[in-house]
């Protein structure tokens, strides 16, 4: 199943990712299930990638502007050569999610709470919203 990601910063004036299709092997029927079908699709495309062992491609000048405005310019490359653990990336999605560092919408409906269930249609617009604290130095 296809669904339309999109990804959101607070304060950032361009998405990160803007209308993007992402593949869903299975129709999550909760909040937790789709966390849990996006860290899936996340974690095989990017041991895939190790796997393949693929080399670094050019930067275009909108790879490099994008990236600089989260503050760090990289290929992408694996250099460890290690696969992200898929269990231990979930438990993170979903831990940041209870503590609020994101927050998922359907459509225009925020999805609520990780029990909660969905109704997610072929297509759909998610949209994953990263929410930023604010940080300061104590003098």
């Amino acid at each position: 199943m296809y669904i339309t990601v999109t990804l959101k910063q607070l304060g950032k004036k361009r998405n990160k990712v803007d209308g993007e299709k992402f593949f869903l092997e299975n129709k999550p029927e909760t909040v937790e299930g789709l966390i849990r079908e996006a860290v899936h699709t996340c974690v095989a495309a990017y041991n895939e990638r190790v796997r393949n062992g693929e080399n670094a491609k050019p930067l275009s000048s909108e790879d490099i502007e994008s990236m600089s405005e989260i503050g760090k310019i990289a290929f992408g490359i694996n250099y460890g050569g290690k696969e992200a653990d898929e269990q231990s990336a979930i438990r993170t999605a979903i831990q940041a999610y209870e503590d609020g560092l994101f927050r998922i919408f359907i459509g225009d409906n925020e999805a609520g709470e990780l029990s909660s269930g969905l109704d997610i249609s072929k297509g759909e617009r998610v949209t994953f919203i990263k929410l930023t604290m604010l940080t300061g130095r104590l003098w």
